[in-house]
């Protein structure tokens, strides 16, 4: 590419560049140690650690999203069971969706149908108080404060950037329940002073991650 294009380039997981662009420019901005999360079709984390994205061995750190929260658990894309991603990542929880969504919830009336179902109509129909939503995101709630508090006890991160789907829930629905789990599950000695936001550059955030990838080290 370098050579077709007369310019350097650069290549980067979507997650690390994503970690780097809300270190750099959006809600991590003066920390020096940040985990981002995003929920999407699947789980992606990056990790900023001491000023630097780490990448690990052979650049196969922060996968995260096939961290094991249930032995035996939900088959994941992946071929295993139990993994994060098999009750976050957005196409999991699609699937689950549209087996498990009452006719009768405002979920499915958002959607038009059971077959239809996405995260964003448990995230709105919640916002209006349907019950089975509500149930979903405590769900959702509750395997995302298990992720947060294991990666704490791990790499005490003074920020967790939370994207995609935690965003937009919001503070009620999805912020506030998970700071309170996790302070339940972690150490005061951690827990005080972690802060855990949502992204800070909401659709700039592609363009960003590009720009943090192109000025890394710099």
């Amino acid at each position: 590419m370098s050579e077709i294009l007369g310019i350097p380039v650069r290549l980067e997981n979507d997650a690390n560049a994503a970690a780097l662009a809300e270190w750099r420019y959006g809600a991590g901005r003066g920390s020096s140690n940040l985990v981002y999360l995003t929920m999407s079709t699947g789980v992606g984390t990056g990790l900023i650690l001491d000023d630097r994205l780490y990448r690990g061995h052979r650049g196969r750190a922060s996968e995260f999203g096939h961290a094991c929260v249930e032995w035996n658990g939900e088959r994941c894309g992946c071929g295993r069971r139990g993994c994060l991603e098999a009750y976050l990542g957005g196409a999991a929880w699609t699937r689950r969706l549209r087996e498990i969504t009452p006719a009768t919830s405002r979920v499915c009336a958002l959607a038009g149908a059971r077959g239809r179902v996405l995260p964003g109509h448990v995230v709105a129909a919640a916002g209006e108080g349907d019950a089975f939503a509500r149930e979903e995101m405590e769900r959702f709630n509750h395997y995302l404060a298990r992720a947060i508090a294991a990666l704490s006890f791990a790499l005490a991160p003074e920020v967790v950037v939370l994207g995609t789907i935690a965003t937009a829930a919001g503070e009620e629905l999805c912020f506030e329940p998970v700071r309170a789990l996790v302070a339940e599950q972690v150490w005061p000695t951690l827990c005080d002073g972690m802060r855990i936001l949502p992204s800070g550059l909401g659709d700039q955030l592609p363009y960003y991650a590009g720009r943090g990838v192109a000025t890394e080290g710099t």
